[in-house]
């Protein structure tokens, strides 16, 4: 499974940004897909995740009503609509696709810099 993002930039505190991630491959083993992030001096941390087959989404505190996941499902592809954004939000931002069977597969990051 290979995965590439897109959508990162440089937004003003309070704008909006959408990330998205096209998986490509064995698309058929995800099990989950969603998206991680790492700010500079920190670990890495889980932002969203969406379960293929039922849908089912999971949020960090953090994001709660200010990001939305969504998908395509005939695109293979993740998107991240994030809005209200902070600059604590700035970071790298990851997508990751958990298989069955348990193998996780990384896109190569998209960088959010939000300025205050």
């Amino acid at each position: 499974v290979q995965l590439v993002e897109s959508g990162g930039g440089l937004v003003q505190a309070g704008g909006s940004l959408r990330l998205s991630c096209k998986a490509s491959g064995k698309t058929f083993r995800i099990n989950v897909m969603g998206w991680f992030r790492q700010a500079p001096g920190k670990q890495r941390e889980l932002v969203a995740t969406m379960a293929k087959v039922s849908g089912i989404t999971n949020y960090r505190d953090s994001v709660k009503g200010r990001f939305t996941l969504s998908r395509d499902n005939a695109e293979n592809t993740l998107y991240l609509q994030m809005n209200s954004l902070k600059p604590e939000d700035t970071a790298v931002y990851y997508c990751k696709a958990n298989l069955f069977g348990g193998d996780d597969y990384w896109g190569q990051g998209t960088q959010v810099t939000v300025s205050s």
